[in-house]
Parts: structure tokens; sequence; C-alpha cells
């Protein structure tokens, strides 16, 4: 593996994109410093998947251990109907992912995962408490200047702090994130709550008109997480989470089947999320400044590849540093790995946004029949199979979907 000679390297953001990065980039030999404006490095309680294309680069990490000690193997994917619960679908998880692909499936507990990373980072590597408020590129090195008056210089810097990034703000300015028109009700049940439902482990998505629910064991299948997507025409809170009554998530399952209204009926606090993303940039980077992870492509969760593109981002860019000695040509050669593949991850989530919530009628009939008639979840292979570490170009190609 070829090394980075100690370039240093200031990662803006401690979460799961920025401490994934970090991890690839120390592994090249980079002297990587993290800074993150919270006081602790935390994530909210509810679930994530890492599917096979980010499994492989955490395992090349030296994390299979630890992820396999806090990860949940869902042996099936499911989709059923909203109003009897009848079975759509079903496709093989566990062994056979593993045996198509090299590397397992997970379902895990966010905070529980990145609390496996960080536990991975040296400590002296973590400045907690800066947040970044302006990059200066006029000198020979960037320098990121903080809300404490602080300052970072760095051969380069990563832009990892999230769907407002002031990083991305320095490079391209100011612009409003999209807001998708739904939001999302994310719950965590303990499983003896549900014991009687005996639920398999694996994922279920109920489809409906307007709406679905995703539900899943996470933290050792000690709890099922709960995701309620539900269309609303407009967001008006301040934040982009808020807690809410879970009476709010039951009214909005009225009518569904005994299975879902069961779950909802057992969530006890709920947080209510909106969903927003932001159309593909034309570039992620400026000289020797660059972003990855929801910075750069934030995207809705319907395609389960958020965090992990992010770990793809990082791995990539480590590659495409060792590969080329010069930052921004290391930069563009990232950028010609990644941005087509983001993009096209982040227009199929706008596709499955309204694919999974289709009126009843003949539209949804006909995606019953295509998703009962395939074998693999549709583009499976192609996001699993990718290896983000190589810098050939022509294999992080997008093929038309008619070539899949």
């Amino acid at each position: 593996m070829a090394g980075l000679n100690q370039l240093s390297v200031a990662v803006i953001g401690g979460g799961i994109g920025g401490a994934s990065a970090a991890l690839s980039l120390l592994a090249r030999g980079a002297d990587v410093r993290i800074y993150e404006q919270a006081r602790r490095l935390a994530e909210v309680g509810a679930g994530i998947q890492i599917s096979p294309n980010a499994s492989r680069i955490l395992h090349a990490l030296g994390l299979e251990r630890a992820l396999a000690a806090i990860g949940v193997r869902p042996q099936a994917v499911e989709y059923r109907r909203w109003q009897d619960g009848r079975l759509i679908a079903r496709y093989a998880m566990g062994d056979a992912v593993e045996r198509a692909f090299g590397a397992p499936y997970f379902h895990l507990h966010r905070a529980e995962f990145l609390d496996m990373l960080v536990r991975a980072l040296p400590t002296e590597r973590i400045h907690l408490g800066r947040r970044c408020v302006g990059v200066d590129r006029q000198g020979p090195r960037p320098v990121v200047r903080f809300a404490d008056g602080s300052k970072a210089e760095a051969d380069l810097v990563v832009g990892a702090d999230g769907i407002h990034s002031a990083v991305r703000s320095a490079l391209f300015g100011a612009e409003a994130p999209v807001y998708s028109g739904a939001v999302a009700y994310r719950g965590l049940v303990p499983a003896e709550t549900i014991a009687s439902l005996d639920l398999e482990v694996i994922s279920t998505t109920w489809f409906g008109p307007g709406r679905h629910l995703v539900a899943y064991y996470v933290a050792g299948r000690r709890f099922l997480n709960i995701v309620a997507c539900v269309r609303q025409a407009e967001w008006t809170g301040e934040s982009w989470t808020e807690a809410c009554s879970p009476n709010e998530v039951r009214a909005a399952y009225a009518g569904w089947n005994g299975t879902v209204r069961a779950l909802v009926g057992a969530i006890e606090q709920t947080f209510k999320w909106g969903l927003f993303h932001r159309l593909p940039l034309p570039r992620w980077s400026e000289g020797a400044v660059t972003l990855l992870g929801d910075s750069c492509h934030p995207m809705l969760p319907y395609m389960a590849q958020g965090a992990a593109q992010a770990i793809e981002d990082g791995a990539a860019l480590a590659a495409c540093l060792a590969a080329e000695a010069d930052v921004p040509a290391a930069l563009a050669l990232y950028e010609d790995l990644r941005r087509a593949r983001t993009a096209r991850v982040q227009q199929m989530s706008l596709v499955n946004a309204d694919m999974f919530q289709l009126p009843d009628g003949a539209e949804q009939d006909c995606r019953d029949v295509r998703l009962a008639a395939a074998s693999r979840p549709p583009l499976g292979d192609w996001l699993y199979a990718h290896d983000a570490r190589s810098t050939d170009v022509r294999a992080a190609g997008v093929r038309p979907p008619e070539a899949q």
C-alpha cells in the first residue's frame, strides 16, 4: 500500500464520514487531525445500514471483529403491502450476500458504530469544540479558522461537516438544502416489547400510499429500529430533527396491517426528521480543499447508502492521494472516481422515494411484479461489488440501468 509520506490533513467533522476518512488516511501514512465542533463525539440513537461496499473497507482497516461484535447480519430483505402485510418480494442476505460480494451486510446502532470508529483513532488526533467558520486559501497551504479564534494549517483540508457544511460554503458559497417533501419518524423499541410478534432477523419494508415503514434489529438484537417515512408538504421546524409525540406516528399508520400498528404502538419516544438533500455539485474541490459525504452529496435514505458512500469517499480519497503526489491532481482523480457514482445513488434515492409510496393501482401492481421477479435487490450488484480503494476510473464508471 503506497504511503502519503506524512501529508498533513485537517478533517473538519468527526461524524461517521470524517472518522472513517481519517482511518483510511492514517492507514496510508497521512498526518491526520480531526476538528469537530461538538464537545464530544456522539450520534443519535437510530439504525444504520452498512453494505458490503463499505464493510470491505472497514475490514481492510482492521475493524472486522469490532464490526461483527456490534452488528446484526440480516438474513433477508422483505417488501410487504401496507394494508394486509402480503409479501411482495424477499431477497436472501446473510451468507448469500457475503458469498456474492466477499463482505457482509450489517444493521447497526449509529452511536455504537461511531464509537467503534472513534475508538480505533488515536485520541491525540481528535480536537473537540472546534467549530469551523471559514477556510483561507490565499497562502501556500489552506488555513481553517475556528469560532474560538484558533486556526489550523494543513497540506489538505477535507470538509466532512455534513449537509450544512461550513467548508462547502467557504468553497462555493452558502446555499440552502432542498426539502424533499417528506419526514421520517425514527424510534427504537426494546426487543422484549415486541417479542410476541416473533419477527425474523431481517429488514422489512411495508409499502403504502404516501408513506412506508422500515424495521430491522440493531444493537445485538436488543432493539428494533423503526423508520416511518411520510409525505408532508413543508418543514417549518428550526432544526431538521425534533422530538414529537408517538401518537403522531400512530395516527399516520392508522388503518395499516396489524404488525405495523403493533410496531408504531410500541414506540415510546420518537424524533421527527425533515428529509433534505442537494442537487449534485459540479465540483467538490478547490486547490487543496475538498469535500466528502453529506457535505457534497447528501442523499435521501431510500437506498440506505448515506454512510456507506461517505466511507467509500474516504477510502477513495486516501487511494488517490497515495497514487498522485500532487494534491490538486489527486483531488481531480478523486472527483473523477466519485462524483458520477454518488450522483447516481442520489438519483436512485429520489426514484425510490416515489416507488416506495405509490398509490394502489396499475403502477403499484407493475412495481410489485418487477420486484417479485428479481433475484436480488435492484442495483445491489452495482452497489455492493464496488471497491472504492481502486483508482481505476473505468471500474468506477456508471453503467446505464439496462447494463445491470
